[in-house]
């Protein structure tokens, strides 16, 4: 199974903002020191919740700061986007990477109704307006003349450039929210970017996604395949105790679901209902406590995990120790392969 590091890195103070977007900076090299597959970036506007906000200039630098680790996008809010636009960032930055990319899409946020409005995006025509983006994107880094005659464009160009460096183009992965979507992707044989707070949860969710496949038509190889290209998303506090991650860094965690919530009812919903149920909303403990999860998610088959170790206003010596504990302590289990992966 591959890894690699969610940078999702709160400022609550603008003052501040200089310093946390170096700090992602270093721990997008720590990952790569540290010998993880890739780094992935969010996208949130307006509100200090991803202090970097546009992933695609962001991943320039990162394209420049580092050599060898891909970079991702978990995911580009694509109904924010001009096409157009949007095909030509990720053109030249699948060049300036060397064809390093993961171009993880989805529609936008499903908790913050401000970055909409601020754009003059109706949210209602987001998801329509993800679905023309995309249909544009494969025709552009295709195609040379293109002609498009949509619902939200209409344009010609004689040729986009820069051409992509992979070809044709750079993996494209669709985010998916839920279990419809789910399926609708699996029923197309796609990759996804998912999200599971535990093993158990993706297990679920893989399940789900080899029923709609097979239903579909698809066969056991095509379907191990794809589920081999997604990832999930992973939220962790991790520290060399359990009690050190419960007293220190479970705060941490606990102070952004707070900030969140108090800017998104949407968000506060999601909160409340992670909290109510039992236990932990989040996995908190030292690598031993987390290995048995690790080696379940390992176990379903699916191709990587994207690991957010900063959450809130947590330093960046906490986070940067926590990723490499993982590291050392606990990828190169789940990377030595043999598991048995269950449902194929």
């Amino acid at each position: 199974m591959r890894v690699g590091v969610f940078l999702f890195h709160e400022s609550r103070d603008p003052s501040a903002d200089a310093q946390v977007i170096d700090e992602a900076v270093q721990e997008a090299r720590l990952a790569e020191d540290e010998g993880m597959d890739a780094v992935f970036l969010a996208e949130h506007h307006f509100d200090g919740n991803c202090v970097y906000v546009d992933p695609p200039t962001f991943a320039a630098a990162l394209a420049m700061a580092t050599r060898r680790i891909k970079i991702g996008f978990a995911v580009l809010q694509t109904s924010l986007y001009h096409p157009l636009r949007m095909a030509e960032q990720i053109a030249l930055l699948d060049n300036i990477s060397k064809g390093r990319l993961i171009v993880g899409l989805g529609r936008g946020s499903l908790v913050n109704t401000h970055e909409y409005t601020g754009y003059q995006i109706d949210p209602a025509s987001a998801q329509e307006r993800f679905e023309e983006i995309e249909q544009i994107l494969l025709q552009c880094w295709t195609q040379e003349k293109v002609v498009h005659a949509g619902k939200y464009w209409n344009f010609e160009i004689p040729m986009l450039r820069p051409r992509p460096y992979t070809k044709p183009y750079p993996q494209i992965l669709r985010s998916v929210a839920s279990e419809p979507s789910l399926a609708a992707q699996a029923r197309l044989g796609r990759p996804v970017l998912m999200a599971a707070a535990t093993a158990r949860g993706a297990a679920r969710n893989i399940a789900v996604y080899r029923t709609a496949a097979r239903d579909a038509g698809l066969g056991a190889a095509a379907i191990d395949h794809a589920i081999a290209q997604s990832w999930v998303a992973r939220t962790v506090v991790l520290a060399p105790t359990d009690a050190e991650a419960r007293e220190v860094g479970l705060p941490y965690f606990q102070q952004m679901q707070t900030y969140r919530a108090a800017q998104s009812t949407a968000f506060e919903a999601l909160a409340a209902k992670a909290n109510a149920q039992p236990g932990s909303p989040v996995l908190c403990g030292s690598p031993e406590s987390m290995m048995e999860d690790f080696s379940a998610l390992a176990q379903t088959g699916i191709g990587g995990v994207i690991v957010r170790f900063r959450t809130g206003p947590m330093p960046a010596a906490f986070s940067g120790r926590a990723l490499r504990l993982f590291m050392r302590e606990i990828a190169p289990r789940i990377r030595e392969g043999g598991f048995a992966v269950a449902g194929s």
